[in-house]
């Protein structure tokens, strides 16, 4: 009878302990742990056609800080394989510890999709290291469908360069206006400019014919003077 109680007991105490380690984790299912270069894994069905668009960022755990932090040595390297197509791979991507990746589904069926740690050191584990399983934490946001919340952020980016490249004709539109403004008041400056040379020349040929007429008419009557004088 004591051996009966004893192992309910342990069993119990077994259970409450596995409870208390989920517990200490906290639960998020946008992200999961992983050891060294361990690859992690994950199948998805998708239908033809279909547009996947994923994010993720790769965190070190740091043991003087206690946390996880961003490193610049860390990176990842993502795969996809048709497994309907004896694994043909149709992404082979290599990023940086924080990144995004896109692909279509050429056909109906499942997609392997992996994630393998580069440049990760490796850890010894929660009971050698005080620190939970993995030393790297991979954050993971995908989404399927070109109507997802991804695809809407990059929709608005899209949407903000368009109205850029909008606001950049319409100034381009602006300057070409003023030039041709410009070209307009250089053409009526160039017509004055013209006609008031075409005057002054004019008046000059008529000051110039005034001028010859009166020393033609002091010539003639001072020969007519001198003629008159002789003849006294």
């Amino acid at each position: 009878m004591e051996r009966s109680h004893r192992r309910p007991s342990r069993l119990l105490q077994s259970m409450l302990l596995s409870i208390i380690l989920a517990l200490a984790i906290p639960a998020d299912a946008l992200y999961f742990y992983m050891e060294g270069t361990t690859p992690k894994c994950f199948y998805e069905e998708l239908p033809k056609d279909t547009l996947v668009v994923g994010h993720y960022k790769a965190e070190h755990f740091d043991t003087s800080m206690n946390t996880f932090t961003s490193h610049p040595d860390i990176g990842i390297f993502i795969s996809v394989d048709e497994v309907f197509d004896n694994d043909h791979r149709v992404v082979a991507q290599k990023g940086s510890s924080s990144g995004r990746f896109t692909f279509s589904a050429a056909d109906s069926g499942d997609h392997k999709i992996c994630f393998t740690p580069l440049g990760a050191p490796s850890t010894g584990g929660w009971l050698s290291s005080g620190q939970p399983v993995g030393g790297i934490k991979l954050t993971l946001d995908i989404a399927i469908g070109v109507t997802s919340a991804i695809e809407s952020t990059d929709k608005g980016k899209i949407l903000d360069l368009v109205q850029r490249v909008k606001d950049l004709n319409g100034r381009l539109q602006d300057i070409r206006r003023e030039q041709i403004f410009q070209r307009e008041r250089e053409a009526e400056f160039r017509d004055q400019s013209e006609t008031t040379n075409a005057r002054v020349v004019r008046w000059t040929l008529v000051q110039l014919l005034v001028l010859g007429v009166t020393c033609a008419w002091q010539l003639s009557h001072l020969r007519a003077f001198f003629i008159k004088q002789k003849l006294t």
